[in-house]
């Protein structure tokens, strides 16, 4: 028999967005039937966040072995146990899951049902043996990874990043297709890892960030001997007598071969919209996403949709901003606008690269010339000379009247660096505003202390300036 549910939210999809929707609504005393078809936690904790920093952070504990000698520490070779690496990695999982589980949001009140949500008109999802007419839906389905239809690809064996982290054996030679965040995140780790990796992007690698700061960490990445080619477009893949695999590359319209022993497709990300019914529930989208208001909202008025199956920017942390402006609207009937300007993203490469706001090149092309940029390398901080981290650059984008419009970080720990400037822009502050705090000595946040000085060294070389102090002066 069908049972009839009528909470005041029904949340398709429990991952980032949709368990702080669901949490979040919950105790603040609305009733919440939340669905998951699949594993609870979605992809961040299961197949993207949580085990490529796992990964990332095993690879990066094998390259500081090699890399000693400057510390005054002989350098050793690792014996890296791929087996044990895959235990790191479940073992992190592990450790999360209890706060994404079914147990824990069944106790905060929720009412769980694991199994797929269809939209049957504009007021019903069916899910199972249950009807939900809900107040209001929110979908938080998110992306998975999406294959480009390469010739021959479907006939050879191939990892994505729902695949590669339960993967317990050395690649030889892992090729990568794919050039973006994930694609270089997870090429250095294997690199560091001890395999020979290859890079393959048809246009420019990590091309979504400002060059000056990408050129350092492709520089840094190479110098590691990741190879890394750009403009190269895959045009076939092909698997030899001997087992290994074959990628044609086309590059200033000529074609080679690049062989390797493994496949990684790190092309990007495709919203999850099949099989939602969006059709019967009126509620548009195309093969980006989910097209929603300023507010969140669908075309069927009833309707939320968050995170990436919106088609917009694919971070656990703007899922969870998603969520919250939700919340305040479907419960307390307060206005929201999601503003994608105070967005910001850290890719997890090292060195790190985080931005907030306005690269250089769209604060030039929004304000004209109109803007002022100050930077302060990481080698100017002293710090970064004891860690041995030189290698970096603050980059500040300042509007005439002082208002900060962007900030990018190549560097150590870029992404914690970035948390000042995040705050900023979401406040709407003004570079002056950092003259006010002191920085603890020495940290490699105090870089940005330093970065923002340098907006007031013309004034404060300015005559008029020197004129004022000699005649002060003359006072005692």
């Amino acid at each position: 028999m069908t049972e009839v549910l009528t909470p005041d939210l029904c949340v398709i999809g429990a991952g980032s967005g949709g368990l702080s929707v669901a949490a979040g609504a919950v105790q603040m005393g609305a009733s919440v039937v939340l669905l998951e078809k699949h594993k609870m936690g979605g992809d961040c904790l299961n197949y993207g966040c949580v085990p490529s920093k796992a990964l990332i952070a095993a690879s990066k504990r094998a390259h500081l072995m090699r890399s000693a000698n400057p510390f005054g520490i002989s350098p050793v070779s690792p014996q890296v146990d791929r087996t044990a690496v895959r235990q790191h990695i479940r073992d992190v999982i592990a450790t999360i899951e209890p706060n994404d589980s079914v147990e824990r949001f069944t106790g905060l009140g929720v009412h769980v049902i694991t199994t797929a949500g269809r939209f049957t008109d504009a007021e019903t999802v069916v899910a199972g043996d249950h009807t939900i007419k809900a107040r209001r839906f929110v979908i938080a389905t998110g992306s998975s990874p999406l294959v480009f239809p390469i010739e021959g690809l479907s006939e050879v064996p191939y990892f994505t990043n729902e695949t590669i982290f339960e993967n317990d054996i050395r690649p030889e030679h892992l090729v990568v297709i794919g050039g973006g965040p994930i694609g270089i995140e997870l090429a250095q780790a294997h690199l560091r890892l001890g395999s020979q990796v290859t890079v393959l992007e048809g246009a420019t690698a990590l091309g979504r960030d400002d060059p000056e700061l990408t050129e350092i960490v492709l520089r840094r990445l190479r110098g590691e001997g990741l190879v890394i080619r750009e403009g190269a477009m895959v045009q076939r893949i092909a698997q030899a007598s001997d087992g290994s695999i074959d990628a044609t590359i086309a590059t200033d319209g000529q074609e080679e071969v690049v062989r390797g022993s493994h496949i990684l497709v790190a092309t990007g990300r495709a919203p999850n919209v099949s099989g939602l019914g969006l059709d019967e529930a009126g509620i548009e989208y195309d093969k980006h996403g989910i097209k929603v208001s300023k507010g969140l909202k669908t075309s069927n008025k009833k309707v939320y949709a968050i995170g990436d199956v919106t088609g917009g920017y694919q971070f656990t942390h703007v899922a969870g901003y998603h969520a919250g402006l939700v919340i305040r609207n479907a419960l307390f009937r307060l206005p929201v606008t999601a503003n994608p300007d105070i967005y910001p993203w850290c890719t997890y490469t090292d060195p790190e690269l985080a931005s907030v706001g306005l690269t250089e090149d769209q604060a030039r092309e929004k304000f004209g010339e109109k803007v002022n940029v100050l930077r302060w390398p990481y080698h100017e901080n002293d710090r970064a000379q004891a860690e041995g981290e030189t290698d970096g650059l603050v980059k500040v984008v300042v509007r005439k009247n002082g208002k900060i419009a962007g900030a990018s970080i190549c560097g150590a720990h870029a992404g914690d660096i970035i948390q000042m400037w995040s705050l900023a822009i979401a406040n709407g502050m003004k570079i002056k505003d950092f003259t006010g705090y002191i920085s603890p000595y020495p940290t490699l946040a105090e870089i940005n202390k330093r970065a923002a000085g340098t907006y007031f060294m013309p004034k404060l070389a300015n005559p008029m300036v020197r004129r004022v102090v000699n005649f002060l002066s003359r006072f005692g």
